[in-house]
């Protein structure tokens, strides 16, 4: 099994009220990825109870079958649509950390 972090920082020109929007929508289109990607075990993505200690807007959590299935997510359409679409366009930064567990 493999962890696939991501913690994203959103634009700084984003009001408060968009960035809410972006982050309810990046959560929605990720988690549904479960069951249509292949070897996507798990997806949350945390957008509430940001404490003011934190330096990044939201963090995708998922798990994945092996290395492999994770190779395999980075490029399934469905992924690159969100990538794409809800994220790209909004985020300033993006940290990766990946594991075995």
């Amino acid at each position: 099994m493999v962890k696939h972090i991501i913690l994203w920082t959103l634009r700084p020109e984003l009001s408060e009220e968009e960035k809410k929007n972006v982050k309810m929508a990046i959560k929605q289109d990720l988690e549904a990825l479960v069951g249509v990607v292949p070897g996507l075990v798990e997806a949350t993505v945390h957008i509430d109870g940001r404490l003011s200690t934190s330096n990044a807007d939201l963090m995708l959590d998922s798990t994945l079958e092996s290395e492999e299935a994770l190779k395999a997510y980075a490029v399934h359409p469905a992924h690159v649509k969100v990538a794409e679409e809800r994220v790209k366009p909004f985020a300033a930064q993006r940290v990766c950390l990946d594991f075995e567990i």
